[in-house]
């Protein structure tokens, strides 16, 4: 067996099917490998700097999150992840932190919206879920959406608004301790604790 194609298969069972440039060479192969194994029809590229394995259907959101890893699923793609709307995303939301240069992003991905946020609260509620094609992707956990779609309630369709606040309030999974935190840092907390109140 193949000893290098070996090391290609575990990095890509290792992250949901795509391979990176740099992974390979953190792996220990040099770049040309890349060509041998795709001009033998093993190895696929999809962007510049990423591959999968031939045959293989690489996970969108997967993908999209390969191309800039400070790229967090928000908004209404990660509501939607979450079961806080029925609204299948055709625009991918993602948020970056203020000053990152998304160009590169935004033109291999005409579909997506990026919001930007300062760095002190860019981390504030990442966390991983399973993307609705299987793979591993990094997005705001449900508090953080509850709280950014209430700062932002005016860019919004009511309807989207306010399923996903009746869904969010009505779950039995919900963090009000953790949902009041969120709404302090991102200056939210009297518009949150109105809707605490009446619907719980």
């Amino acid at each position: 067996m193949d000893k290098i194609w070996e090391k290609f298969v575990r990095i890509a069972e290792d992250n949901d099917g795509v391979i990176r440039t740099s992974q390979v060479e953190a792996a220990g192969i040099s770049r040309p490998m890349l060509k041998k194994y795709m001009d033998l029809g093993k190895l696929e590229r999809i962007r510049k700097g990423l591959y999968i394995l031939s045959g293989e259907v690489a996970d969108e959101y997967v993908l999209l999150q390969a191309q800039n890893t400070k790229a967090i699923f928000s908004y209404g793609t990660a509501l939607f992840f979450w079961g806080l709307s029925d609204r299948t995303p055709h625009i991918l939301d993602v948020t970056l932190p203020q000053g990152l240069n998304a160009t590169v992003l935004r033109k291999n991905n005409p579909n997506i919206r990026c919001h930007y946020i300062v760095n002190d609260l860019y981390e504030l509620g990442i966390t991983e879920l399973m993307s609705p094609q299987g793979g591993t992707v990094r997005l705001y956990d449900k508090e953080r959406c509850i709280c950014d779609l209430i700062k932002d309630r005016k860019k919004y369709e009511i309807q989207l608004y306010q399923t996903a606040i009746k869904e969010y309030m009505s779950s039995k999974e919900k963090n009000l301790s953790r949902l009041i935190e969120y709404a302090v840092k991102l200056g939210v907390r009297d518009e949150v604790m109105m809707y605490v109140e009446v619907m719980i």
